[in-house]
């Protein structure tokens, strides 16, 4: 009788939740989704670093202390206001920063135009374009590259997530706020207390 049932990326959960509910429809999570190519992004910004050598430079500092703006969405990058960027210590738009980083760096551009491409599509429900950039993909030696081929492998249910509205969100902000209260506690010797 289950129809649905949302997941993570990991295979081994798909293997048995198709034996346990076979007519259920795996979703995966777009929480997931997004963080998948947001870790690709990252680690393509970090190789960067790692290979300036000149840490005082203005594209060390930028990808440094200004590493949110490349996951923001485009639409939502401030192009009108100059405001100062600390860390850079310079009056700059976001989409400035942005564009200095891409044009400076082809490779990351290449990966900050996926990444964005994947958030667009997530948000607005585009399995059309995510179809066409997972099928047009040329890899780029980066860890996007598994990120497409994931996705390829578990094309169902991406499609899936971008269909229908189901989200693990609730279920996963309590098991952070469950985590975040075991850490800052340090354990708790009485599981009764946890609960309390």
């Amino acid at each position: 009788a289950v129809e649905a049932v949302t997941m993570d990326l990991n295979a081994q959960y798909q293997h048995f939740i198709h034996r346990i509910f076979p007519n259920a429809k795996i979703i995966i999570d777009r929480f997931h989704i997004i963080q998948l190519a947001g870790r690709a992004l990252d680690q393509a910004r970090l190789s960067i670093l790692r290979e300036l050598s000149d840490h005082r430079c203005r594209h060390y500092k930028m990808l440094k202390s200004q590493w949110r703006l490349f996951h923001r969405n485009e639409s939502q990058l401030n192009s009108q206001r100059k405001q100062f960027k600390r860390g850079l210590n310079e009056y700059l738009t976001d989409q400035e920063v942005v564009d200095t980083i891409t044009d400076q760096f082809p490779s990351f551009k290449r990966v900050y135009t996926s990444y964005q491409t994947i958030l667009h599509a997530i948000q607005e429900g585009d399995t059309t374009t995510l179809k066409e950039l997972i099928n047009h993909y040329q890899p780029i030696q980066s860890e996007m590259d598994t990120v497409i081929s994931t996705f390829r492998k578990n094309w169902q249910g991406i499609e899936n997530a971008c269909c229908y509205q189901y989200s693990n969100g609730p279920l996963e902000g309590i098991i952070r706020k469950i985590k975040q209260l075991k850490r800052g506690c340090f354990g708790f010797k009485n599981l009764a207390h946890l609960f309390i």
